[in-house]
């Protein structure tokens, strides 16, 4: 690499290189990570929110969202990204742009929560998955309950699933690896904040 050259991902700021992984943080921490007492989508209670639409729906924020995952990722071979409605969905079309804005070719999906009753009656929707190398994804997991329906979903659709990934793991890494799948996460509850858990 030329000296002055700096990696994917990476910009010069003085003579430190800042990450996209590390702005994406600071942004997560600044703007997600909401303190109170709540109950999880899993069910479970906790003392703090990850709320990844904060990130992934502001346009400053969401770039950054889809290269971090596209590098978090970047050793399974997959050609469609995708998961459960709504937490898989922005991070989805993140990375799709993401990937287009480096001229590689990327489709998303969407996976309902039920087959829709009327017109089409798909349960995933999209360029079809069928035979095709499809990576699940979800903006935090705590249980892999929903991403997990997703790879339910795309195995009876005929998809081949690679893996799992997530921008935050709250605990769902065991439940995912379990079921024999490759799972990455860009982030780990540690790395959101002080004492956090």
């Amino acid at each position: 690499m030329h000296p002055r050259a700096t990696p994917a991902g990476h910009r010069r700021i003085g003579s430190d290189a800042v990450t996209d992984h590390d702005d994406l943080l600071a942004m997560i921490r600044s703007n997600a990570v909401v303190p109170g007492d709540v109950i999880l989508s899993s069910g479970q209670r906790a003392s703090w929110y990850v709320d990844l639409r904060q990130i992934l729906l502001a346009g400053r924020a969401a770039p950054l969202a889809g290269r971090v995952m596209l590098e978090a990722t970047a050793d399974l071979c997959y050609d469609a990204v995708g998961g459960l409605t709504l937490g898989a969905d922005p991070v989805a079309t993140a990375m799709m742009h993401a990937a287009a804005a480096h001229g590689r070719i990327l489709d998303a999906f969407v996976v309902r929560k039920v087959e829709k009753a009327h017109g089409l009656q798909r349960r995933i929707e999209g360029p079809e998955v069928t035979g095709r190398r499809v990576l699940a994804v979800e903006d935090t997991s705590t249980t892999g309950t929903s991403v997990l329906t997703a790879v339910d979903a795309l195995r009876e659709a005929g998809a081949d699933v690679v893996g799992v990934a997530v921008i935050v793991d709250r605990g769902a890494r065991a439940h995912v690896t379990a079921r024999g799948l490759a799972y990455r996460a860009a982030y780990e509850v540690a790395d959101l904040a002080p004492g956090v858990s």
